[in-house]
């Protein structure tokens, strides 16, 4: 049986739900290849296929789901529009590592709360409670 912490549960400083489509789509070591080119400047899907060493359908597919979480933006040639660019989206970018630095802020690691475990409140078999002893406490009363 899981023993769960009555206390206060402090809300997480992002909308979880968000934090977790954006890890999934980053979780993809061939994705985060593209995002970091991309991020390094404007590019297109040969230029990414020839760096990667990958076909250009799944090139397509990668850049497809970077851009549904908004992370890349797409660009057509104005003089040929079956050239498309891409480009990393700065809003989002900005806001992803706001959500990130947020949830894994070491500031919000707060210590454990004593509610279970052999540290926690000790029940006496009369009903009573106590704190458990330690070996400071059972000096002193010796």
């Amino acid at each position: 049986m899981l023993n769960y912490n009555s206390g206060e549960i402090h809300p997480a400083p992002a909308n979880l739900e968000i934090l977790a489509s954006l890890l999934k789509v980053l979780a993809e070591p061939k994705r985060l290849l593209i995002l970091e080119m991309i991020i390094q400047g404007m590019q297109c899907n040969c230029e990414l296929g020839d760096a990667l060493q990958m076909a250009p359908n799944l090139i397509s597919h990668h850049l497809s789901k970077l851009r549904e979480v908004g992370l890349v933006n797409v660009e057509r040639d104005a003089m040929d529009s079956r050239w498309v660019y891409y480009s990393v989206n700065r809003v989002v970018l900005d806001e992803l590592n706001a959500v990130f630095g947020a949830f894994f802020d070491p500031a919000r690691i707060q210590p454990r709360r004593l509610s279970c475990g052999p540290s926690a409140v000790v029940c006496q078999p009369d009903g009573a409670t106590s704190q458990p002893q330690t070996l400071l406490s059972e000096k002193k009363q010796s």
